[in-house]
């Protein structure tokens, strides 16, 4: 036989290493039930590309078996590693002493072992050494080539199918860039009690001496009439999104939505606070609408910025510290039960095509994340009053500390300026939480500037019980004044108003089985405290838009999750004094939310 024959059979070894390599991962399920069962461990795949870091993915060549700490006498492939290791010098394990061997081999693993075989050959080749194949070996690669030879057909007929169904998807795939998922939901609700809720000063009115006090109570209670409309509703809300990326780690975002979730606001109980998470206020008739469009993207390895084109929110952008959190519903069924109504500073969701501006997250340590944002409400409309920076608009900082995965503390400051002018609808200064004071503590008419400070916080005391909340507080200023007449005008330039608000919030993760949730929040919706709102000197009945009383919240739910794409939640609402009135009723807000997420 010629030289060029037997030194091919110098190769015989390495080959035969290379398919055991191969045996060991993918041919398991054929293979190892013959020889003996294999523990399944964690799969801890991590990229095998050559470093000089010294990271945990970089693998080393052994000179010994003994020195693979998870490779042991007893095990089905030992006296094959034994011999590849020590007699051909074609091993290389992790530089944690392990070689990892009952998990899938990856193609950069793959590649390692076989440069180290190469590198072998090469140096067989070039020494021309001698009695390195012997006829025991040649038996024991005839016998293991008949042993695997079915398997390694099966394999070969399961990698051909692969790739055939792999090219069949990556030709009829959407995008290659491009996910869709989307958020389906159905609301069964109502609410429930007595009369609808009347703010302070309509009270007052009412009980004002002299004077027809029926007539003043009807003309408090509109067209809408004294009692709740409790008719139940179904209702839905439809989100499809669709995410991009172009590096891996930046993100375009466009969603389409459409919703006709009536919200339980003042027509139908005379009050915000008793508003559901998913409902609106504007086209309640499922019109489909650009709800949100956005595109992340890292600066380094510490910061990441976000540019808002329509429907920008900070609650979005930033970390909101609350457990129930339910931007998407899948925490609390209340509006107030979502986070503080610090978030909502830039009062940017009461119609499409709003919310445009830029927020970043900056990460000073791995404890500490510095946020700011700036969200204009009208910046893509030109008109005077309107744009980026000449209409209504919210500027937003945090510094959000977290010193371990339990704790999480937030430092929060906000700024608002709010337009009455042309009736356009900017001025919510609480973001339609709290009473109707809160929310336009001078009237809807009124430029209004806010500042807004926030405390919040949560702590995971173990994996079944979080508890967090809130406390808010926001002062308002006028920025005009109602009228020229100083005797009858009610509202002065930079008269303040003080509003307050708070929540305590229970979570209670995987309760009954993993994935469920429930929950208990309790707090006070935001309220105006004080004002300088002064009556009208010439007839003192005028109100002041202060709120006389306190109202609390009170919320229940329990959702269910059924499986990974489909939850049921079902919640209750309580308000007790609406309005911060003491002479309102009771309101109850019942609902039954089902969510399909895909």
């Amino acid at each position: 036989m010629s030289n060029i024959v037997w030194k091919s059979l110098y190769l015989a070894p390495i080959l035969l290493g290379v398919n055991l390599m191969l045996a060991q991962t993918a041919l398991a399920s054929a293979v190892v039930e013959e020889v003996a069962p294999v523990p399944a461990q964690e799969d801890n795949t991590e990229s095998l590309q050559p470093t000089d870091s010294g990271d945990d993915s970089t693998m080393s060549q052994v000179t010994s078996v003994s020195q693979l700490s998870d490779v042991q006498p007893t095990d089905w492939a030992f006296q094959a590693l034994q011999s590849l290791v020590e007699r051909y010098g074609c091993i290389a394990g992790y530089p944690d002493s392990s070689f990892r061997g009952n998990r899938a081999l990856t193609r950069y693993e793959f590649a390692a072992g076989l440069n180290a075989c190469l590198n072998r050959i090469n140096e067989l080749i070039a020494t021309s050494t001698a009695d390195l194949v012997t006829k025991e070996d040649l038996a024991t690669l005839q016998k293991l080539q008949e042993e695997f030879a079915q398997g390694l057909a099966e394999l070969r007929g399961r990698v051909d199918g692969f790739e055939a169904r792999t090219a069949v998807l990556e030709s009829q795939q959407f995008s290659a860039t491009t996910k869709l998922n989307g958020e389906i939901i159905f609301a069964l609700g109502s609410v429930f009690g007595g009369d609808r809720a009347l703010n302070s000063d309509q009270w007052r009115t009412i009980n004002a001496p002299g004077g027809n006090r029926e007539a003043r109570r009807a003309a408090a209670y509109g067209t809408a009439g004294r009692k709740l409309q409790d008719n139940p509703i179904l209702s839905d809300r439809i989100r499809l999104n669709l995410v991009s990326s172009f590096s891996g780690k930046d993100q375009l975002f466009l969603r389409l939505e459409a919703n006709n979730s009536t919200a339980f606001n003042a027509p139908v109980t005379g009050t915000n606070m008793t508003r559901t998470s998913w409902d609106t206020t504007n086209n309640a008739d499922n019109s489909v609408q650009l709800g949100k469009l956005y595109y992340r993207f890292p600066v380094g390895d510490k910061l990441n910025v976000t540019l808002d084109a329509i429907g920008g929110e900070f609650y979005d952008n930033v970390n909101t510290i609350n457990p129930l959190l339910s931007s998407t519903p899948v925490g609390s069924i209340s509006r107030f039960g979502r986070f503080s109504p610090i978030y909502r500073a830039s009062n940017t969701s009461s119609g499409s095509n709003t919310g445009s501006g830029i927020t970043a997250n900056f990460k000073l340590s791995d404890a500490i994340t510095l946020s700011g944002g700036y969200l204009a409400r009208r910046g893509s409309d030109p008109s005077v009053g309107k744009g980026l920076f000449d209409g209504s608009y919210g500027a937003l900082a945090q510094l959000t500390f977290q010193p371990d995965t339990n704790l999480t503390l937030g430092l929060t400051y906000a700024h608002s300026y709010l337009r009455g002018a042309n009736n356009d609808g900017d001025v919510v200064v609480s973001g339609s939480y709290g009473s109707t004071f809160a929310n336009s503590p001078f009237g809807t008419a009124i430029n209004t500037t806010a500042n807004h400070y926030g405390l919040e916080t949560s702590y995971r005391f173990n994996p079944k019980f979080t508890l967090g909340g809130w406390v808010g507080y926001t002062q308002a200023i006028a920025e005009n004044s109602s009228g020229t007449n100083q005797l009858t005008n009610q509202v002065n330039r930079g008269d303040k108003a003080d509003i307050w608000n708070w929540a305590v919030t229970l979570a209670f993760p995987d309760l009954g089985k993993k994935g469920n949730l429930g929950g208990i929040i309790f707090g006070q919706p935001p309220k105006v405290t004080s004002s300088d709102y002064g009556p009208n000197v010439l007839t003192a009945t005028t109100a002041r838009r202060e709120d006389t009383d306190t109202s609390f919240h009170l919320e229940a739910l329990y959702r269910y999750q059924v499986n990974s794409n489909l939850s049921v939640t079902p919640g209750l609402i309580v308000i007790f004094n609406p309005e911060h009135n003491s002479n309102n009723d009771t309101i109850y807000t019942g609902v039954l939310r089902t969510t399909f997420r895909f």
